[in-house]
């Protein structure tokens, strides 16, 4: 069976695991969302650092290095799914902006407009 999981269901999934863990962690105020994005970064940093350890060849061959990196990118997806659930915002308007934003970038000339940037 294949496994997909939609915004709205990581969004209550945090809530459920931030439910259990409220007595330790910071409370739903929307100011700790920029503490959440820290932490997002920091994680990033750690996948980073296991693709440039371990290289990319075995990240997509070692199954045990895979399954590090990919907790990893969780980690950093829960600290995404934090700063949505502390900000309020939906899974529907955050759907609804970035399919704009996909959209937008379907048109865009990146290297036209890197060019203009760095004139």
């Amino acid at each position: 069976m294949e496994k997909d999981l939609k915004i709205s269901e990581l969004k209550d999934m945090q809530l459920k695991l931030y439910e259990l863990n409220k007595e330790k962690w910071n409370d739903m105020d929307p100011q700790h969302a920029k503490d959440h994005i820290l932490y997002m970064v920091e994680e990033i940093g750690e996948c980073i650092s296991i693709i440039k350890k371990k290289k990319v060849e075995n990240v997509m061959n070692d199954e045990k290095i895979r399954h590090r990196l990919i907790e990893e990118l969780s980690d950093v997806l829960m600290y995404y799914i934090e700063v949505l659930n502390r900000l309020d915002i939906s899974a529907e308007e955050f759907a609804s902006i970035y399919l704009e934003k996909y959209n937008t970038n379907l048109n865009r000339n990146y290297e036209e407009e890197n060019k203009k940037k760095y004139v």
